[in-house]
């Protein structure tokens, strides 16, 4: 069985970056910290955490025959992963947004990053990263809609019982790898997963149903002309708490 190697850090600039920098070889490493002086998000976007409440931490892995052009199957596994631990512990209704976030609701609990190093067409080297709400209850960012763990249950979480936890998901995950059971555990827990929702793209504001979420991560949707939209990150945003007859700056905008 897979035996991932524990690294705790009081403080380090970024978990995903000291696993970038890492030498071992050991199958499975996990990085985790109190606090990060230098943890970003997606592109430009950085996570705020408050120190010591907050899980923070990102795994190394080696996939096996995992393609360049299906990577985003890794960022399946993670969510699919992420989502069942949170469905467990929470007495909310937990789901995927794609392409990175967990919410519960329409609030945002976690978010993933994942970077992978390739060799020719296939994944070499893979650091998915992880923050999770645990314990903070004031969120001072101007990120949209936060949420903790501690928010929904009105308790203290041990932090460290919840990345074993986490991690212990996602060992089995990996050790029974199977791309098409993954992809239905992602699918079939999409935030919006049913009915009409309102997004915005370059062209305005607009009504469509989600179709998929493809192997290469694009969002495909349906709108109510029954054209199909794809879309690939930052290319399509949801407009959360706000009825579509609204322009965009009159509600949230959550990319």
């Amino acid at each position: 069985m897979l035996q991932p190697k524990y690294i705790y850090m009081e403080e380090v600039d970024s978990t995903n970056d000291f696993l970038r920098r890492y030498e071992g070889r050991e199958e499975m490493v996990v990085a985790w910290t109190d606090f990060q002086h230098a943890g970003r998000g997606q592109g430009e976007n950085h996570w705020e955490s408050e120190r010591g409440k907050n899980l923070t931490f990102s795994i190394l892995i080696h996939p096996d025959n995992v393609l360049a052009r299906e990577q985003y199957v890794i960022s399946m596994a993670i969510a699919a992963t992420m989502r069942k631990y949170l469905a467990q512990a929470l007495s909310e209704e937990v789901c995927i947004k794609w392409p990175n976030d967990i919410f519960v609701g329409d609030q945002k609990i976690g978010g993933i990053l994942i970077e992978n190093r390739l060799k020719g067409g296939n994944i070499e080297d893979c650091v998915i990263g992880i923050g999770l709400n645990v314990n903070q209850t004031v969120f001072v960012s101007d990120a949209p809609n936060p949420v903790s763990m501690k928010q929904l249950e009105n308790k203290d979480w041990d932090r460290e019982e919840v990345l074993h936890g986490i991690i212990d998901l996602f060992v089995w995950q990996m050790e029974h790898f199977r791309r098409d059971k993954i992809r239905e555990k992602y699918r079939r827990h999409l935030y919006r997963g049913e009915g009409f929702h309102p997004y915005c793209d370059a062209d305005g504001i607009f009504e469509a149903e989600l179709v998929t979420v493809e192997d290469d991560g694009h969002l495909v949707l349906r709108d109510k002309q029954e054209k199909i939209r794809s879309y690939a990150f930052k290319e399509v945003q949801f407009l959360i708490g706000m009825p579509t007859s609204y322009p965009p700056e009159g509600g949230t905008l959550n990319p």
